[in-house]
């Protein structure tokens, strides 16, 4: 499995910007397809994670509730969108999708197998 995100980049404070996680090679239809970030200094964090197959969820993290919001392509069966609006500073960091082909919690990163390359966000104030 190979995952490819884009769609980051410069944005201001308040702005929003759409990420997406395109797979290829087979994907894990119960199983999670998640982002993550690393702040620059920091530790890479969860934000919000979908199943394949749309089965419960999605979850996030609660520094991003009601303003970010994951969910699969409507027309692309290995794609998947993370949706950041109302973006702020602390939102700045390298954003990462991941995907794992084993059950456990969405937020468990050990668990995730593939990783994608990461995309950069900036927000500025």
């Amino acid at each position: 499995v190979q995952l490819q995100a884009s769609g980051g980049g410069l944005v201001q404070a308040g702005g929003s910007l759409r990420l997406s996680c395109a797979a290829s090679g087979r994907t894990f239809g119960s199983y999670f397809m998640a982002w993550f970030r690393q702040a620059p200094g920091k530790e890479r964090e969860f934000v919000a994670a979908i199943r394949w197959n749309g089965a419960g969820g999605p979850y996030y993290a609660d520094s991003v509730k009601g303003r970010f919001t994951v969910a699969r392509d409507s027309a692309k069966r290995n794609a998947v969108h993370l949706q950041m609006n109302n973006l702020k500073s602390e939102d700045t960091a390298v954003y990462y999708c991941a995907t794992r082909s084993v059950p456990g919690a969405p937020t468990s990163e050990a668990e995730y197998a593939y990783w994608g390359q990461g995309t950069l966000v900036t927000v500025s104030s």
